[in-house]
């Protein structure tokens, strides 16, 4: 999972971190998103692994901050001697674990820093899966060829263009696929970045679906979130050939309260910040 919430509403403090020198809501092409979010990832890699690595821990799948782990709510079925494709891998943990129990995994990412954390890990814990260093809307395989595709939180929410993206998972996957991904709760995009009470009050339309993008001073992006509404959502899968089974909005754990950009239990308890798309591409 390599997703990082950002400040979208707090731009001082953040430039004050970053080489940000403005931020914007615009259009992007995906060439410049893709090239923008490489460069960030391998910049991020090392503080993102330190700052979350123990949550999501060396060979685990948890689908998102809130803590919901495939171990208990089994939304991609029983794995063994299935060929899944984990999309946006970051440091592979959730493809450790799914090999761990008899899947042939290939993790991707568009990220050279996340994959060294993952041939580390695969060190560490003596499991090891393969790696390729791609992205997402160019996946290194040939048609049909998976079983099964996941992501959790990497890649999805930083391709604007999403119905490329659903075209390119289902070309790859063999008829009666599934493919289950965890994002950015559309309704989430209206709230400010913090999860306290500062977050509950909606400073953005839900339905303008200009990219959040941070520039650097020659006006390069650094930086590229794009929205999707749920519908939009639906209609990428639909438009691809993919019927949607499920989808999943967890309620914040009680007993949870660790903080993560803008999840967190003030506004988990109020409405949802991650949605968990379950579908299958008809046999």
């Amino acid at each position: 999972m390599t997703q990082k919430p950002r400040l979208r509403t707090c731009l001082t403090a953040w430039c004050a971190v970053a080489d940000v020198s403005s931020i914007g809501y615009t259009a992007v092409d995906p060439v410049a998103a893709s090239r923008a979010n490489r460069r960030h990832w391998d910049a991020d890699a090392d503080a993102y692994q330190a700052e979350h690595g123990d949550f999501l821990g060396d060979s685990d799948f948890v689908w998102c901050p809130e803590g919901v782990r495939e171990a208990e709510v089994g939304l991609l079925g029983d794995v063994t001697g299935r060929t899944v494709l984990e999309i946006g891998c970051g440091a592979a943990q959730c493809a450790r674990w799914l090999a761990a129990r008899g899947a042939h995994v290939l993790g991707i990412d568009v990220s050279a820093g996340q994959l060294r954390h993952a041939r580390e890990l695969a060190a560490r814990t003596g499991i090891t899966v393969p790696l390729a260093q791609a992205d997402a809307l160019h996946l290194p395989l040939a048609d049909g060829r998976v079983d099964l595709a996941c992501s959790a939180f990497g890649a999805v929410p930083f391709i604007p263009d999403g119905a490329a993206l659903m075209r390119e998972v289902a070309r790859v996957l063999r008829p009666g696929g599934r493919w289950v991904f965890a994002a950015n709760h559309p309704t989430s995009w209206c709230f400010p970045d913090d999860p306290g009470e500062a977050g509950l009050t909606i400073m953005r339309s839900y339905f303008d679906r200009d990219a959040y993008v941070e520039y650097d001073a020659n006006g390069v992006p650094l930086y590229v979130e794009a929205h999707h509404t749920l519908g939009d959502r639906v209609r990428h899968l639909a438009a691809a050939g993919f019927v949607l089974t499920d989808l999943v909005e967890p309620e914040w754990p009680a007993g949870h309260e660790r903080l993560w950009g803008r999840w967190g239990p003030v506004r988990g308890r109020l409405f949802p910040s991650t949605a968990i798309f379950v579908s299958v591409r008809p046999g």
